[in-house]
């Protein structure tokens, strides 16, 4: 038995023996000390300014958790360079389950791969769920489709393989997903369009209802539009057809089933946070999703997936893959 002469000893010792084992805790480690998780306040980092949808979403769920979590859980918004700078802060944070990051697929498996220096990687992440899915529609300016005959996506390639000088279009910026969709069709049918990148998409939506670009990949909030007339819809990228426009088919039904890509809201985590941890946020997530209110604020703005951990980290993995093959190829940098 080791008997300390003074207490300044003892308390030196201890120090010791304490950072001594510190250096080999692991996550898992951490969470077994940490068993009363969460013991303080959570930060769920949103990477964009208050009013986005993501931002909606991050409240949403930041009403909930803090409610069956039982600590306070709070919304920071910390916009610039299309999500990056939020983003790489929570890349950066502990992976204690205290620093949360509530972002779209751009931020996460877009920037990394069209930024010269971007300060993260899709797998300095731990997905934790996929919580909103929402399909883009394929869009052309309504005077415009009417004069040529456009009336499907086959109308358009064509129109493109014959006219190739005359078609263009938008999307909310170079490198957007938009963008990035447009180009994965351009180079899977053969056709060539001239990209017009706007500041928005909203933007890049007006300029195609104007008739400044022919068409976009546009998003739900363009369905009023083309119930007016403005734009005609010749297929949407989700996997079904959608209920508030039942007559456009599927991109799969319009014959180009490798064009799904889809615009996706999640939550995430600094990699190697605790899988207990991960898997809690989850189910606490769910929980949210599944209020009323909470699931009709967002479904108009796409489907309520509440995908899993690991599925999500998967659906990640398989589209910066797709993505990253687009981006080489169109050779697409950003600094």
């Amino acid at each position: 038995m080791t008997i300390f002469k003074s207490r300044r000893d003892f308390l030196i010792a201890s120090a010791s023996i304490a950072g001594a084992a510190g250096l080999g805790l692991g996550p898992s480690a951490v969470f077994a000390q940490d068993s009363q998780w969460p013991a303080k306040p959570i930060r769920i980092v949103v990477p964009f300014p208050a009013g986005s949808i993501t931002d909606a979403m991050a409240r949403l769920l930041a009403d909930d958790l803090s409610k069956t979590l039982g600590q306070p859980v709070i919304v920071e918004n910390k916009g610039g360079a299309n999500g990056s700078i939020g983003a790489a802060e929570v890349a950066r944070s502990a992976p204690d389950g205290y620093t949360l990051l509530a972002t779209n697929s751009s931020s996460i498996t877009v920037n990394p791969l069209v930024y010269k220096n971007s300060p993260y990687k899709s797998t300095d992440f731990a997905p934790i769920t996929l919580v909103l899915d929402a399909p883009f529609i394929v869009n052309v300016n309504a005077e415009w489709a009417k004069k040529h005959s456009i009336n499907s996506i086959k109308d358009l390639t064509t129109f493109a393989k014959i006219h190739p000088s005359e078609l263009t279009y938008g999307s909310g910026g170079m490198g957007n997903l938009a963008h990035l969709a447009y180009a994965m069709l351009s180079n899977e049918v053969g056709f060539k369009a001239t990209h017009v990148p706007y500041k928005a998409g909203s933007q890049a939506s007006t300029a195609a209802m104007s008739g400044e670009v022919n068409t976009l990949f546009d998003t739900l909030t363009s369905i009023p539009q083309v119930k007016a007339g403005k734009l005609k819809a010749l297929a949407v990228t989700s996997q079904q057809r959608l209920a508030q426009l039942p007559e456009v088919p599927t991109i799969a039904e319009a014959g180009f089933p490798n064009i799904a890509v889809t615009f996706w809201l999640g939550l995430l985590a600094p990699a190697k946070t605790p899988p207990e941890i991960i898997e809690k946020l989850y189910e606490r997530s769910k929980q949210a999703m599944s209020v009323p209110a909470a699931n009709k604020a967002l479904s108009a703005q796409g489907t309520i997936a509440m995908v899993g951990p690991s599925d999500f980290a998967e659906r990640i993995a398989n589209e910066t893959k797709q993505l990253a093959e687009v981006v080489k190829r169109e050779n697409i940098t950003l600094d």
